[in-house]
């Protein structure tokens, strides 16, 4: 298991985690920013309108309304990210990372303008009505490029277990197990049933789903977060004011946090804010293609709201819970993953200043420090002689072993650091936590108290099951558009089982591999639309026109 953490961590720091996968993708969304005119804040007003259906026209042509498109798309992006991705993020960039989450929300909503208007416009229809589209259709029709289509494709079947299926459910199982002890693989069955008969109804059974339960999460979420911030109210200009110092600095040593880099922030930063919002990933356009709308353009202005609801509102909502209620920085008892321990030879201390500093650097990978490999002899659970546990970035203190939930007696194994498994041994101790575990001790720090975890508990569950119903969606019409619908069936199976087994697989390996399938799908769609930036510019001058006649004596916002 570590060695395919390691194998995909890998491949992730070439694409997903490296520096010219961000600029690209910030790149982006800054040159349409700016080529468009900043249309994120000049036409969110009549966004508005199209929104509650004020544009629309008898007889346009598709499955689903404005709004069930918008809720469907936000369905598929609302989801861990928002819970579980910040929670990551300040975890391995600290406060920082908050800043550039929401940098990159703010140029995605114009990038999301864009992928769905092009998308949109090149949709195409079956015999039956029901409507096919994403960027593998302009790929298709306009670039005449099948092949970047097919690679767009199929990394949306692979995205939609990495980003859609497997993260979502093992964040909801580990977030049950932690509040109300529910075993992963009872959690997993019951909701792989519900998960299987939704999307068997295809889009317009998930949508009726997605417009009922996308606002009532949101506003539940949105009430339990407040509850945290305001009951933490003294510590709110706080860290903020940290937020904006570590922009600059990085996030100096506090607590059991031992320190952030201000590239890694930047790093950290943009890429779980493209997990949460998918800006420029490509998926939100399959679920807008279905969306009756006369103009492309409109479809497209729907889509500006995504990354503000998902990332600016949600993502910050769950950013100042973490800062303000201060669990980022401290230790809490947990039961240690194999892919985050890693055991050094000597002994090491986050009390004396030389040893942070160097712990630091062997983390951000700037130095080594020796590993130990060897046998280490157990008492009772406890080890004797244990040199230096790192576990979740941290000193890892109070550490004991068990063996079927028993304290154990033995030996434990280990090489080049990492635990040499055996199967029932566990350890435990005192670390810091990383996504949903942390925001989950988080919002138990208010006037909730120890009733806080079920908040997130029953968030993560909305959030994640219903994105996992819309991801399910996405890798559907990628499967018809390469072979055909009469495959989906074999798909839908796949999906289904991947989603069960997820429920009990180790968290790191699963995050690592999301990183790596949104790249995939992202890199063909940039390409894709930076290719098309004339014809988006001209679509959106013929919008206005069409929008003044529907309208007349409204203008064209300048």
């Amino acid at each position: 298991m570590n060695k395919l953490n390691d194998f995909l961590s890998l491949i992730d720091g070439y694409i997903g985690g490296s520096q010219w996968f961000v600029f690209l993708l910030l790149g982006t969304g800054v040159f349409f920013t700016i080529y468009l005119k900043f249309p994120q804040f000049r036409y969110l007003k009549p966004a508005f309108r199209i929104v509650r259906g004020k544009f629309d026209k008898a007889g346009d042509k598709g499955d689903t309304s404005h709004f069930q498109a918008l809720a469907t798309a936000l369905s598929g992006t609302v989801g861990t990210g928002n819970i579980a991705g910040v929670a990551l993020a300040i975890h391995l960039g600290g406060p920082a990372a908050l800043f550039w989450m929401l940098v990159t929300a703010a140029v995605g909503m114009t990038t999301k303008f864009v992928e769905v208007t092009l998308s949109h416009k090149y949709r195409e229809f079956a015999e039956d009505g029901s409507v096919s589209g994403g960027p593998m259709y302009y790929m298709k029709n306009r670039l005449n490029m099948k092949w970047l289509a097919a690679i767009f494709a199929v990394a949306t079947i692979l995205s939609s277990f990495g980003t859609g299926s497997l993260p979502q459910i093992n964040s909801i199982a580990n977030s049950l197990y932690e509040t109300a002890g529910i075993n992963h693989m009872l959690t997993g069955g019951i909701l792989t049933v519900f998960l299987a008969l939704i999307i068997l109804g295809g889009i317009k059974r998930i949508a009726k789903v997605t417009e009922k339960l996308t606002p009532f999460m949101a506003i539940v979420y949105f009430l339990g977060a407040m509850g945290v911030i305001l009951y933490n109210y003294e510590n709110i200009i706080p860290s903020i004011l940290e937020i904006g110092r570590d922009l600059f600095t990085g996030t100096a040593a506090a607590g059991g946090f031992l320190g952030g880099s201000v590239a890694f922030a930047f790093n950290r930063g943009v890429n779980r804010g493209l997990f949460s919002n998918e800006a420029g990933q490509g998926s939100a356009p399959i679920a807008h293609a279905a969306a009756r709308a006369y103009e492309p353009v409109s479809e497209g202005l729907v889509a500006l709201f995504e990354p503000f609801i998902d990332t600016i509102i949600i993502c910050t909502l769950t950013g100042l819970v973490i800062l303000s209620s201060g669990v980022w920085k401290e230790k809490f008892e947990n039961k240690f993953q194999e892919a985050d321990l890693v055991v050094l030879n000597g002994n090491y201390s986050d009390k004396n200043e030389q040893d942070v500093e160097e712990l630091y650097h062997f983390l951000a990978k700037k130095a080594d420090l020796p590993l130990f490999s060897g046998q280490l002899n157990v008492v009772n659970g406890i080890i004797e002689n244990q040199p230096t546990m790192i576990h979740s970035r941290s000193v890892a203190e109070e550490v004991k072993v068990f063996m079927n939930n028993q304290p154990y007696s033995g030996s434990v194994g280990f090489e080049n650091g990492k635990l040499i498994s055996q199967p029932g041994l566990s350890i435990t101790g005192k670390s810091l936590l990383h996504s949903a575990p942390l925001t989950t001790i988080a919002f138990s720090r208010s006037w909730f108290g120890e009733y806080g975890k079920y908040v997130v508990a029953f968030g993560l569950l909305l959030f994640a099951f219903s994105t996992a119903i819309s991801w399910s969606y996405y890798g559907d019409r990628a499967v018809t558009y390469l072979w055909g619908s009469g495959k989906v069936i074999y798909y839908h199976i796949i999906y289904v089982i991947g989603f069960f087994l997820a429920s009990f697989t180790d968290t790191t390996i699963i995050w690592t591999l999301s990183g790596i399938t949104i790249a995939l799908m992202t890199i063909p769609n940039l390409f894709g639309i930076l290719s098309l930036s004339k014809e988006m510019k001209n679509e959106v001058k013929l919008f206005w026109k069409e929008y003044v006649k529907r309208f007349p004596g409204e203008k064209i916002p300048k």
